[in-house]
């Protein structure tokens, strides 16, 4: 990954857009159907309703190609910003508690008002999330301290353990839940619409921004809290914004596609094996690496187990899982 810090940033940022435009469209491209590209590109400046493969294209493949970017964008992002403002290689946005909040939500609505529909899924996934965020920046608020990154990972620990034994009490209760929700929690965006991201693309984009202008606040701050204050940054509302834009990216992408790990601890690792730790290009360089990486995740998932599909939780945790024991082993080694 080194050599790719000798190219121009500008430049590597350019090829990785041309990557993401390419597993854009084989997203679109492929599947137990495959569809030429002369048909796709007909598809939207000639589209025939009367064509299996124009309305396949237009209902089903865009859609999932759609919201695979936007989630693994955010979830790069997210991932970016969490492991700067713990200052941990293992942090990600599970450690906020976001997807246990997100699930206990979403079962605790199930269970007692018996809701099934995607849209009700998404609303209330992402109000669980953004409570257990809130609920762990509270905690890791606490004390003298105030907002300090190993409390904050302390407080995530807590709150996800929590949440992850009431929704297993609820699921015993209420058996039938788990078929409900067990796709669900495996994470897909597999029978979602458009519709259903269109309310959430405002909080995607303004959280997206203002990650953009976190970059030097960002670089500042981890040079480390003394000195960043020193310099007149006011690190405790930098430390709150990062906090935000990752309850606001994650969470929408729990509520969208629900519990799918790994992308935002593994993506920002390889942003900074290529282009060093510079936030400013650290962070668009997730979005569209994360946007890459989910979309040829499902990609590979609609093939292993054709005719059926494998949830693509499972194809990100895959290949997050040997990438995290790496981390894990590499990180202990240095303190041996």
């Amino acid at each position: 990954m080194r050599k790719f810090r000798k190219i121009p940033k500008l430049v590597s940022l350019l090829f990785l857009i041309l990557m993401f435009l390419i597993t854009f469209c084989l997203s679109i491209m492929l599947g137990k159907i495959s569809i030429p590209v002369t048909t796709v590109i007909d598809a939207f400046v000639n589209f025939d309703g009367t064509s299996t493969e124009h309305i396949i294209i237009t209902t089903t493949r865009l859609t999932r190609a759609v919201l695979a970017a936007v989630i693994g964008a955010s979830l790069g992002i997210a991932g970016a910003l969490m492991q700067a403002l713990t200052r941990n290689p293992l942090a990600s946005p599970d450690l906020l508690g976001i997807n246990a909040g997100a699930l206990f939500f979403i079962v605790f609505a199930i269970t007692f008002f018996s809701l099934t529909s995607l849209v009700h899924y998404m609303w209330i996934g992402f109000l669980g999330a953004g409570i257990a965020g809130a609920f762990v920046y509270i905690l890791g608020s606490v004390g003298r301290d105030g907002l300090a990154p190993v409390k904050i990972v302390l407080a995530g620990a807590a709150i996800t353990a929590l949440f992850v034994s009431f929704t297993q009490g609820l699921l015993v209760i209420n058996q039938e839940g788990i078929q409900t929700v067990l796709f669900w929690l495996a994470g897909s965006v597999a029978g979602r619409t458009l519709e259903m991201l269109y309310p959430l693309i405002p909080f995607f984009i303004g959280a997206a921004i203002i990650a953009m202008f976190l970059g030097r606040p960002i670089n500042i701050l981890l040079s480390g809290e003394d000195i960043a204050k020193s310099l007149g940054q006011r690190t405790l509302i930098v430390k709150l914004l990062i906090g935000v834009v990752v309850i606001v990216l994650a969470g929408g992408s729990v509520a969208l596609g629900g519990a799918i790990g790994f992308i935002g601890l593994i993506i920002p690792h390889m942003v900074r094996g290529m282009i060093g730790v510079d936030y400013r290009w650290v962070i668009p360089f997730c979005g569209f690496m994360g946007a890459s990486l989910l979309l040829a995740a499902d990609i590979v998932a609609r093939f292993i187990i054709m005719p059926q599909e494998m949830p693509i939780g499972v194809m990100t945790a895959l290949i997050g899982t040997p990438f995290f024991i790496y981390i894990a082993r590499k990180g202990l080694a240095k303190h041996a």
